[in-house]
């Protein structure tokens, strides 16, 4: 099975329909080269200034950026890119009121790293190593995660491209060490250009590649999950409320500051003085009033 490359005027359903039958596909060339200046202008000195990771798995030869949507401005739209933000809707949606965004990280592969342990994100929510269901784990019919990971620079074979096990998500697994693993000929590598987007699912196998140029290849990962689920990278803390007041409502109501369902999410600010503490809905902390439903 092949994974399958959408051309940049494709529709959501196209995207939809590839997940539905592959768990993944690529949209070649979908930032244009003005957007990718951008990103490289607030990129370059984030990555000099991130140490690769410190563990195996990891990569001891990557280096991983967090913190996107306040450290990167560049990141923000697209991160809010409609088409993909669209598919990661249609994806996740029968499962959830609202989606929320999960994980902002530059992932940049230095010459000399080996290739990636293959494994599936959504053990991130439980079930790895102790069997899937009954362990903490989301039953299977549940999709939890929705991701994309742009080329800042073209994926290769030779530097690293991320490899994904086409169809892997309609595998069976339990989370086990005896679960399948996949075959040869089984994984493939999104190899494409400069501003193009690689999506999978949760639920399907992948890993980043080897390195074995002699240059750095770089990815942005941008993934979202079910508004009900924690996020992989807590953005409240990544992104806190003197920096989120100022960036696109949409964009804040994607971090998390709004109700991710009913009754998820409300505060109550610490009491000053003869304040009376009263709950509210999160863009209480953005000075905004409401734009979902708040129960009484």
């Amino acid at each position: 099975m092949n994974l399958e490359t959408l051309e940049p005027g494709c529709a959501v359903e196209d995207i939809v329909a590839a997940i539905e039958r592959d768990g993944a596909c690529i949209v070649r060339d979908l930032l244009s080269s003005e957007e990718l200046a951008h990103l490289d202008a607030d990129v370059k000195p984030l990555i000099e200034l991130t140490e690769p990771s410190g563990d195996e798995w990891a990569g001891l030869k990557t280096k991983r950026t967090g913190g996107l949507v306040a450290l990167c401005p560049a990141s923000r739209p697209v991160i809010m890119h409609p088409l993909v933000l669209g598919a990661a809707n249609a994806v996740l949606g029968p499962h959830c009121e609202r989606i929320q965004l999960n994980l902002t990280q530059l992932i940049t592969i230095l010459p000399g790293q080996h290739a990636q342990p293959l494994h599936r994100d959504r053990f991130v929510w439980g079930g790895r190593g102790t069997g899937f269901e009954g362990s903490g784990g989301l039953p299977r019919s549940i999709e939890p995660q929705f991701n994309a990971i742009w080329a800042l620079t073209d994926f290769t074979a030779e530097n690293g491209a991320t490899a994904v096990v086409p169809g892997s998500h309609r595998w069976e697994f339990d989370g086990s060490e005896a679960e399948r693993a996949a075959g040869p000929g089984e994984c493939m590598q999104a190899e494409m250009s400069r501003g193009s987007v690689v999506l999978y699912t949760g639920s399907v196998i992948h890993g980043g590649g080897e390195n074995r140029s002699t240059g750095m290849r770089i990815g942005m990962n941008v993934t979202y999950s079910l508004a009900w689920l924690r996020q992989e990278e807590n953005q409240f803390l990544s992104c806190p409320p003197d920096v989120a007041k100022d960036l696109d409502p949409d964009l804040t109501d994607l971090l998390g500051y709004t109700m991710g369902n009913f009754a998820l999410g409300f505060c109550t600010s610490p009491v000053q003085g003869n304040e009376r503490p009263s709950s509210n809905a999160p863009e209480s902390v953005l000075g905004r009033r409401p734009r979902a439903y708040m129960p009484a």
